[in-house]
């Protein structure tokens, strides 16, 4: 069984609002074994949504769209579904109480009259009620498809999929497992990774599909089987991945694990190992990915964003003269700024961050790109450089809080 998505919005295609639903929509699906075979974005047209409608259903069973529903003129998503449908909107009573209780609750009742719409809905939709907004989930079934006609606000969307629409679909079908495996490998050029892997992967069965995923330096390989079997095909990932470790596991940084924070927090977690970070150029970026995994206040003490070169001195113990005989993009003042963390915060690690994330360069005219970052374990520490002009503010933070990471990840396993 597969399923499209259809994202509806001028925000969306204008670059205004970034599109989480679709990636949050095919993750869910996915863990029930549902698989997305396409994902469209429209604008708020009648016409293209209709459009999008028809092709979406041609090709999928299942199709869910999110946006365009709101009580305003340019949320055009119920006309289009009404036209596309051959159906008739009509006032909802259930759905209209549900909105004049929800209103009530947030001390809004005042709005029902300009929200009354809300609770305009297709007379032959099944009906999902929406807890944390006014317009809620409606869900066609023509033809042998279902079509789920959603809000586009991500808070509404998550639950809505997570604890309504995911346990409808799994009732009403039987339905196969999606089972996926992450194997994260460094230092192994992508193109030479495959060609030392390539009899494996012709060995591989048919149902497993492996896709390779860059990741700055770190390449994920993920496999991915399906089958009705759950236990069948979670002995044939193992296997299968058994027969992949001669060929690369000196190069494995985890046999299954996805994001480096993961990656992490089992190593620190295992080992009783506690971190804490100085940031400069990554902005907190470092100690954001840290804490995005649940359970990190057992390894993470704390951080500092010293973004001011005298607060490199006061708080971190930075010299002065450090800073002035070597200008405080160096990799001197990376490795005074960790270990003035590590005495700051008593822990096992510490990470320190700085340099030039542009696109104007600092008081001592570093070379935009250029970032020095110190990675201290206990007594040891190492110091690496990174210049990277190409990168705009936000990539150049994120891209080398990653790096720290995964240099991290390498470090404590060599130190196994």
């Amino acid at each position: 069984m597969n399923a499209s998505i259809l994202i509806i919005g001028d925000e969306i295609l204008s670059g205004n609002t970034l599109d989480t639903n679709s990636n949050f929509i095919a993750s869910e699906l996915k863990n029930i074994g549902i698989s997305v075979s396409r994902i469209f974005t429209v604008p708020d047209q009648i016409e293209t949504i209709k459009n999008g409608l028809k092709s979406a259903t041609q090709i999928s069973e299942i199709v869910i769209t999110t946006g365009g529903i709101g009580p305003t003129k340019d949320d055009k998503t119920r006309t289009a579904f009404a036209e596309f449908f051959n159906d008739k909107l009509v006032l909802d009573d259930e759905t209209f109480e549900h909105l004049q209780q929800l209103l009530i609750k947030r001390k809004r009742e005042h709005l029902l009259d300009i929200n009354k719409s809300q609770a305009v809905v297709l007379s032959k939709a099944k009906i999902f009620q929406n807890e944390n907004g006014t317009a809620p989930c409606q869900m066609i079934e023509e033809n042998g498809k279902l079509v789920f006609s959603l809000p586009g606000v991500p808070f509404e969307v998550k639950p809505l999929i997570k604890n309504q629409i995911i346990p409808y679909l799994k009732e009403r079908f039987s339905l196969n497992h999606i089972v996926t495996k992450i194997i994260s490998v460094v230092d192994f050029p992508e193109s030479l990774l495959s060609a030392t892997i390539e009899d494996w992967e012709l060995s591989l069965p048919e149902n497993i599909s492996l896709s390779y995923l860059p990741i700055g330096t770190r390449i994920k390989l993920r496999l991915t089987s399906t089958g009705n079997d759950l236990q069948e095909i979670q002995n044939q990932l193992d296997a299968a991945i058994e027969k992949l470790k001669p060929y690369i596991s000196e190069k494995v940084i985890s046999w299954d694990g996805n994001e480096i924070q993961e990656i992490l927090k089992e190593i620190l977690t295992e080992r009783n190992l506690t971190v804490s970070t100085a940031e400069s150029c990554t902005g907190g970026e470092l100690s954001r990915l840290i804490t995005s995994v649940s359970g990190s206040s057992k390894y993470f003490l704390g951080g500092i964003i010293a973004y001011d070169y005298l607060k490199k001195i006061e708080i971190l113990g930075v010299s002065e003269k450090t800073i002035l005989d070597k200008t405080v993009v160096s990799e001197e003042v990376a490795q005074e700024m960790s270990l003035g963390c590590q005495k700051l915060f008593k822990t096992d690690i510490s990470l320190s961050t700085t340099g030039v994330s542009g696109p104007n360069s600092d008081d001592f005219n570093n070379e935009i790109g250029t970032v020095f970052y110190s990675i201290r374990v206990k007594d040891f520490e190492r110091t690496n450089r990174l210049f990277l002009p190409h990168l705009e503010r936000n990539d150049f933070a994120n891209f080398v809080s990653q790096r720290i990471l995964q240099d991290l990840v390498e470090v404590l396993i060599k130190m196994e």
